[in-house]
């Protein structure tokens, strides 16, 4: 294995790339494709299932276990971190939980109501897989990048993983709306076309192409598996693995993690500056990743589409362009803050998400969410990249990364457990997600009020009672 000098160009990009990698699981997973899988399974238009001995609205059902799968990584990556080192292997970690999600994406295919507890087990996986890893990967990046490269290498981090996820998402769309040109099997609908009546003959090929474009986004489910865990091992083979400690794993160090949080507390506690930013990030986190989470359930359940296949296509078309339209978002706001610097910005684009809960509340058309698709692209990018350099340039002199990253992943996870409950709870009980997403809006205008209250850069703070 190459070991590779902080700052180099290949190191950077192999860092990078693994946002090309896992970023397809955000993209049809989270935000595309399987959102509106779930929704085909519900036949009826009272979308309700019985699970865990409780009948839930669908909507809030799945938002539940993902803020029940957030809370897990909250709890669970302090102490693995720790143990990461501890030891000395980060990358080991990094890599069980991209394994963990790959799996998870494809035991997806097998989703089914009938069996709908190692259904969400399966997307418990693909979650957790996910966002376990990032915690690890994030606290790569003061170790790969010097201060001046953190902005630039985190915003082309995110790029990457835009472009990668929509040239997936571009293959399984086309596989889903045009199954026939995948070999799917239409013949049976084909074969009464010189017996049926033109209505006949319509119904059913309807009918056979949407059960082959619902066979196809199981498929599709697969293909991120499989990519996730491929395109992975670029990155895998040229990042460092760790400070070797010689050490092994005593069942001390298994909560090594939360006495090493507890310290990176008390340490925040003589940083001001840090502080206070991690309170902001902590409280417009909560609205970011809760919209980007339920965006596609949102479009999904409260836009007047007309037809089934002009949903799927009209959803899926929307995240192509969030997705493409981001890739200039994350590089705008990288421009941006070098201008003004990083608070400015992300008090900005704090107000941006603002003024989009109230539009998305009075939204009904295709057309205002396309308009709504176009803006979340261009702030999207730019908050979670930004966010994350942010956070990286304000730490102190340490060796100690990962757990610095994982005080910040921690507060990230807590805040989405906290924004995904209240949204599920406002769903389950009004059995609206409008009423949901304006609740959303008391956040920004918290997080914007603490961002302003976030010291100067230049500035030297020292702590007062």
């Amino acid at each position: 294995m190459i070991q590779l000098e902080k700052g180099s160009k290949k190191l950077l990009n192999a860092w990078a790339f693994y946002d090309w990698a896992n970023s397809v699981y955000t993209l049809t997973i989270t935000s595309s494709i399987f959102p509106i899988f779930y929704s085909a399974l519900f036949l009826s238009e009272v979308k309700m299932v019985e699970a865990f001995g409780t009948v839930f609205k669908s909507t809030a059902l799945i938002t539940f276990v993902t803020a029940f799968t957030f809370l897990v990584v909250a709890f669970t990556s302090p102490i693995l971190s720790g143990i990461a080192d501890y030891v000395g292997n980060k990358k080991n970690f990094l890599k069980f939980f991209c394994y963990v999600g790959s799996a998870g994406c494809i035991g997806l295919y097998w989703f089914s109501l009938d069996q709908i507890h190692l259904s969400l087990l399966f997307y418990f996986m693909g979650l957790i897989g996910y966002w376990g890893s990032l915690v690890f990967y994030n606290s790569y990046l003061p170790d790969i990048a010097y201060p001046e490269q953190q902005d630039s290498v985190s915003a082309k981090g995110f790029s990457l993983g835009y472009l990668g996820s929509v040239l997936l998402l571009v293959f399984n769309l086309v596989m889903v709306m045009f199954p026939q040109f995948f070999g799917f099997d239409l013949s049976i609908a084909e074969s009464i076309r010189e017996t049926g009546t033109d209505a006949e003959i319509q119904l059913a090929l309807d009918t056979v192409k949407d059960a082959a474009s619902f066979k196809a986004m199981k498929i599709s489910f697969i293909t991120v598996g499989v990519w996730w865990a491929l395109f992975s091992q670029y990155a895998f083979y040229f990042l460092p693995k760790g400070t070797k400690s010689g050490h092994k794993v005593t069942r001390a160090v298994v909560f090594n993690g939360l006495k090493e949080l507890r310290e990176v507390w008390k340490e925040l506690k003589q940083n001001l500056r840090l502080k206070r930013y991690l309170y902001a990030f902590f409280v417009f986190s909560m609205s970011v990743q809760t919209i980007m989470l339920v965006a596609v359930y949102f479009g999904e359940e409260e836009i007047s589409w007309g037809t089934d296949s002009d949903k799927t296509f009209g959803l899926i078309f929307s995240i192509l362009v969030i997705q493409l339209v981001a890739i200039l978002g994350a590089f705008i706001t990288s421009k941006a803050s070098s201008k003004f610097g990083n608070i400015k910005t992300l008090i900005a684009v704090n107000i941006i998400w603002m003024f989009l809960c109230f539009y998305a509340y009075l939204m009904h058309t295709p057309v205002q969410f396309y308009i709504a698709a176009g803006i979340v692209g261009l702030v999207m990018g730019g908050v979670q990249s930004l966010s994350r350099s942010t956070y990286s340039k304000f730490l102190p002199e340490t060796e100690d990364t990962t757990s610095y990253f994982s005080f910040y992943d921690v507060a990230e996870k807590i805040g989405i457990v906290i924004g995904m409950v209240i949204f599920a709870t406002v769903d389950q009980i009004t059995g609206t997600m409008r009423n949901a997403i304006l609740v959303l809006v008391v956040f920004f205008i918290g997080g914007i009020i603490l961002l302003f209250r976030v010291p100067e850069e230049k500035k030297k703070i020292a702590l007062e009672g």
